[in-house]
Formats: C-alpha cells, sequence, structure tokens
C-alpha cells in the first residue's frame, strides 16, 4: 500500500528527475565518534609542531579571506 506521504516523495523525485538531477548518497566520516576526535587532535597537533607552522597558517589566512568578507 503506497501512502501520500510516499506518493509525494516520488513525484517529488521525479520532479528533480525530470530537471536532470539525480539522487547521490554520500557518505562522511562520524565526527561524533571517539576515534575520529583522536585522529582530528593528532592531525592538529602534527600542524601546530609543523616547522612551517606560520607559513601554513598564513596560507589559510589567505584562502579564507573571502569566506568572512561577505558574512
Amino acid at each position: 500500500m503506497v501512502t501520500a506521504a510516499t506518493q509525494r516523495v516520488r513525484e517529488h523525485r521525479a520532479r528533480l528527475r525530470q530537471e536532470g538531477l539525480r539522487p547521490v548518497q554520500l557518505w562522511v566520516p562520524d565526527t561524533r565518534r571517539d576515534e575520529f576526535r583522536a585522529e582530528a587532535e593528532r592531525e592538529s597537533r602534527l600542524a601546530n609542531e609543523a616547522p612551517d607552522h606560520d607559513d601554513m597558517m598564513a596560507w589559510l589566512d589567505y584562502l579564507s579571506e573571502d569566506l568572512f568578507e561577505s558574512a
């Protein structure tokens, strides 16, 4: 049995497909896991202790300048 909600979803997806779109499933790291946190902390520590830390930070600042100008 098809419910009204199921039918609406089907119609919505059909309209999107007619517009040339397709569904994509995207898997990303689960940032809530302890392993993720530990790895992020490890990589942050390495970056902070890197000999070229100041150059890296200057580069990141340069890249992010336009992100905050329009906000």
